[in-house]
């Protein structure tokens, strides 16, 4: 008992290096609400994004399926590739945000609803939400999986640039949206993508947060 005290002290500690556990579950917490009212947004209005979410958006306009579900299947794949590109910390950090996410896209519209959704105002709000869920997840060492995983693998594993990788994956998911949504719709979600990339570009940068 004597030597798990001490342990338990540590793992709760908070440092300007390293967060505790509690911290860590409030910024998980965080990330995956925020990241639930711009999906909600989204999809309120008939709205994509990119990634893995945009690929759970298609399968959910195409096929009635729960955008939750979608969302938690696709990312399935990614786990193995961020064990072993970030360790397992962070795989199981990012699972539980997806899980989260997944659960509460579910739950959440049966308590919150929106009764008129402009498509581009729509967009630029609900990128910003997910932006900002993802700036909360990024600074616990968690994301909501997703194709970033993959490009950073191929990028280790055959030197292909990562971000060029990404802008395949978006692409793609975008050209497969043309099948399902009007010219406006995709213009708006277009929209929707630069802000949430603008706020993370912005937003997050390493030198400037040092937490793990």
């Amino acid at each position: 008992m004597s030597d798990v005290r001490p342990k338990l002290r540590e793992m709760m500690a908070s440092s300007a290096e390293r967060h505790s556990i509690i911290e860590d579950a409030q910024g998980l917490a965080a990330g995956g609400m925020l990241a639930t009212l711009g999906v909600m947004l989204l999809s309120g209005a008939g709205l994509l994004t990119g990634g893995t979410a945009g690929v759970a958006f298609l399968l959910h306009y195409a096929t009635g399926f729960s955008f939750g579900a979608m969302f938690f299947a696709v990312n399935l794949p990614f786990y193995y590739l961020a064990l072993k590109r970030f360790g397992l910390a962070f795989m199981l950090k990012t699972f539980a945000a997806v899980a989260l996410t997944s659960v509460l896209t579910e739950t959440v519209p049966h308590y919150i609803g929106f009764s008129n959704l402009d498509p581009l105002v729509a967009a630029a709000f609900g990128g910003l939400l997910i932006g900002a869920g993802l700036l909360a997840l990024f600074r616990h060492r968690a994301s909501l999986g997703g194709f970033g995983i993959l490009a950073l693998y191929l990028q280790d594993r055959f030197g292909w640039r990562a971000g060029l990788v990404q802008l395949a994956f978006d692409g793609t998911v975008l050209v497969f949206s043309f099948f399902i949504a009007s010219y406006y719709i995709i213009f708006c979600s277009v929209v929707g993508a630069v802000v949430l990339n603008l706020t993370l570009a912005i937003n997050h940068r390493k030198d400037r947060y040092i937490a793990m």
